[in-house]
């Protein structure tokens, strides 16, 4: 039996059971974002309203909800996926967006009412202030290298 052809490097690889995929990346990309709609959709109507109850400003509206949230949707959403490239890339910038980010959360996490404050704002966005701190506390250490290593570059360039 002949093994189908397979498009990884190097050509000659032998993938004993290897199968080519059968349907195009636009059909792949249409099952999966459909999918994801429909998932996001039924967690929104099933927990959506729960989450109100432990901060009532969802329910109403609250103008520095809207705003908090505003900021997170259109400026931290795009940043987050450049820190995505930028940690990738190994980017020296990566830092300066994750603490930019990271302290754009917490900001967020701090507009809380207090009716549920232990199960819903502890237990389940604990996540949301622990990560966001630890990777802040990170990053400001390795602007705070950054900026040492280069001052201490200029001194011995003018000591020379």
């Amino acid at each position: 039996m002949e093994e189908a052809a397979h498009p990884y490097v190097p050509k000659d690889l032998k993938l004993p059971g290897y199968v080519p995929i059968s349907m195009s990346m636009s059909s792949i990309l249409s099952v999966y974002l459909a999918s994801s709609l429909f998932v996001v959709t039924l967690v929104w109507f099933l927990f959506g309203k729960e989450y109100s109850k432990g901060d009532s400003r969802y329910v109403g509206r609250d103008s520095a909800v809207i705003a908090v949230e505003g900021i997170t949707a259109v400026i931290e959403g795009p940043a987050s996926l450049l820190a995505v490239y930028a940690i990738a890339k190994g980017k020296s910038y990566s830092y300066v967006l994750q603490l930019a980010i990271s302290l754009g959360q917490l900001y967020g996490c701090l507009a809380t009412s207090s009716f549920y404050y232990y199960s819903y704002y502890i237990g389940a966005n604990g996540w949301w202030v622990l990560i966001p701190l630890l990777i802040s506390y990170r990053s400001w250490n390795k602007i705070c290298e950054a900026a040492a290593n280069g001052v201490e570059t200029k001194m011995k360039k003018k000591i020379r």
